[in-house]
């Protein structure tokens, strides 16, 4: 599980390999992941856009830029959290992901909130930890 906190906004990202949508002998690799926002601040926010960089394990960056998240740009009042489950596909079998959530106040202020970097590792990645 990885996780950040911005403004008493934490996320938390917990990937998951997809062999089942993965086709590794032809360099398809499948994650899904799972977000947690849950705001533990005092005041509402409501999540506007998402700004993601995806980098396979050659290097080669991904940029993806949008509304909302899954369809959605929830609003979260004090204690409350939104969950959403998503996909991305590689063509190796590691990477990395990183983002930003960009957050709007109840008052009209608009600031960015961190997501945590994570890892996508497949199976068959073997990583030697020192």
């Amino acid at each position: 599980m990885y996780r950040a906190v911005t403004r008493q906004i934490v996320v938390t990202v917990e990937p998951n390999f997809m062999p089942e949508r993965s086709v590794v002998d032809k360099g398809q690799y499948f994650w899904s992941y799972t977000i947690v926002i849950t705001n533990t601040g005092d005041e509402t926010v409501q999540l506007k856009t998402r700004h993601w960089i995806i980098t396979d394990a050659t290097g080669r960056k991904q940029e993806v830029r949008g509304e909302g998240v899954v369809g959605e740009q929830p609003v979260l009042g004090p204690g409350e959290r939104f969950e959403y489950t998503s996909g991305v596909p590689l063509p190796t079998a590691s990477g990395i992901m990183t983002g930003r959530y960009q957050m709007v106040s109840e008052t009209g202020e608009r600031f960015e909130i961190d997501v945590p970097t994570f890892s996508l590792d497949s199976p068959s990645v073997k990583r030697v930890l020192n």
